[in-house]
């Protein structure tokens, strides 16, 4: 594979994360009707429970696939509220520029908005009291509440026609959030670093990673690989994120087998798994192929460093792309790679939605539909999305967001019944794998840097620990 550039468009949003809820849904069955009188008093029921249906699907008759947009409801006139996290793009005036650019269509229908710091905590606030506005990104409710708060935009089997990952606030069939991007997961990097670096082929194994890391180091006057160890968030938060279908390629291994597996970290000796995943970073700090200090790191200072060529990668989510890209003059310099882990010769990358659109189901009809109005717009036609570097939401907007050769695939959700395994794990063994794990990490490069311990020592130490939580919680080991 030759050495290619992922273009992404310009400055960030939130770091990735998940949002999980457990609901579930009741399931009746009616007995056949013993007369003809039955028969139709039956079908009556049924008639007005799929016209209450149709009216949930469908408030004031619009969902998202059925509006057209520039052709509908261009005389709608009416004043919507939206409340977001992106207080960047509420300062520099993006958030403005992309109203206007909607005003252009749709001239009635004002849109007014507030960025909020402290989003997740205050919006949940703000939920509970119904006085937020019309449009709000959904924060960490259970998913049995959103119908509570929210409107569908249609039923996830018609979504999926539109965009890409309608179920990830979905209840009872039915559609809840639209991401306003999406988040993939892999390595940024500084394009005209590996060239300097001889570097020709991007890697694809932790061998030719480090390999890679190395020519960097031996060619050029560039950190290889920026830890962002003083951080914290950047250690757990992001190395944790590639386990699962990257680093295993099985969709089903981080939220269903993991905690029934006795054995998760150990050696599968070609280069996968969270072994694998995690002796990279030991063996890069090992080998002295990071930043001369690492308890001197600089979350916001290697922004620029990247953008500069004084760095060659780091381990972040895509939605970093656009904040290193405006961090200076070298916009085209940075680029984005899959995960060097091959599975049986294939590569994979995991995606998601970042914060999704919700609607609000207190709303009158007439900000209901121009709230629809506006949500599909920013989806498909503001290039919002891009803009912010993210993996493509809708599946007919332009994109710059490339993966070539990578197959893009969603962790599967938990048993029903296993939701909450992971969490008591996390908090039993105290390794907290995608739950603010930071310490565990850190602990890898400080054990590299030190020689206190071997990798095969710690991912002992983990096994040990995964293995007394399993008995703790009574978990069955399976694999």
């Amino acid at each position: 594979m030759k050495l290619k550039k992922v273009t992404a468009l310009t400055l960030a949003a939130a770091m990735t994360f998940s949002l999980a809820g457990c609901g579930s849904s009741d399931s009746t069955s009616t007995d056949a009707p013993a007369t003809e009188n039955a028969a139709e008093e039956t079908s009556q029921t049924e008639e007005a429970e799929d016209s209450a249906e149709a009216q949930a699907v469908q408030p004031g008759g619009v969902t998202y696939a059925s509006i057209n947009l520039g052709e509908d409801y261009t005389d709608l006139t009416t004043t919507i509220k939206f409340i977001h996290h992106k207080t960047d793009r509420e300062e520099d005036g993006t958030i403005a520029d992309l109203i206007s650019r909607f005003n252009e269509a749709y001239p009635n229908i004002t849109v007014e908005t507030e960025g909020i710091t402290d989003y997740q905590e205050d919006a949940l606030l703000r939920l509970s009291t119904g006085d937020w506005g019309d449009i709000m990104f959904i924060p960490a409710i259970d998913k049995a509440e959103l119908s509570t708060y929210f409107i569908p935009y249609g039923t996830t089997e018609e979504m999926e026609q539109y965009i890409n990952f309608p179920k990830n606030w979905e209840l009872d069939g039915m559609c809840y959030g639209i991401g306003y991007m999406g988040n993939a997961q892999g390595l940024l990097y500084n394009t005209k670093v590996f060239v300097d670096a001889g570097i020709t082929e991007l890697p694809s194994t932790p061998d030719e990673l480090i390999a890679a890391l190395q020519a960097i180091k031996d060619n050029t006057d560039a950190i290889p690989l920026y830890t962002n160890y003083a951080a914290g968030w950047t250690m757990g938060g992001q190395w944790d994120a590639f386990l699962g279908g990257i680093t295993t390629g099985d969709e089903t291994w981080l939220n269903q087998k993991f905690v029934h597996t006795a054995e998760p970290f150990k050696d599968n000796g070609d280069g996968t798994g969270a072994y694998a995943l995690y002796k990279i970073l030991y063996d890069a700090v090992a080998q002295g192929l990071i930043e001369d200090d690492y308890t001197t790191t600089d979350w916001e200072g290697c922004k620029a460093m990247i953008n500069n060529g004084e760095i060659g990668c780091m381990v972040l989510g895509s939605w970093a792309i656009a904040q290193m890209k405006a961090a200076g003059d070298n916009p085209d310099d940075i680029g984005y790679m899959p995960f060097p882990i091959t599975v049986n010769g294939k590569q994979y990358a995991t995606a998601g939605p970042d914060y999704c659109y919700g609607i609000n189901a207190n709303s009158s009809e007439d900000n209901q539909t121009a709230s629809m109005v506006f949500v599909k717009w920013m989806v498909e036609e503001s290039g919002w999305c891009d803009f912010e570097g993210g993996y493509p939401i809708s599946k007919t907007a332009d994109t710059s967001f490339v993966f070539d050769g990578v197959e893009i695939v969603e962790n599967a959700a938990a048993l029903s019944g296993e939701e909450d395994l992971l969490n008591e794990m996390n908090a039993e063994s105290e390794l907290n794998f995608n739950a603010g794990g930071d310490a565990k990490v850190q602990a890898i490069v400080e054990a590299a840097a030190t020689g206190s311990q071997s990798f095969d020592d710690i991912m002992e130490d983990w096994t040990l620990k995964w293995n007394d939580a399993q008995e703790a919680c009574g978990i069955e080991v399976l694999y």
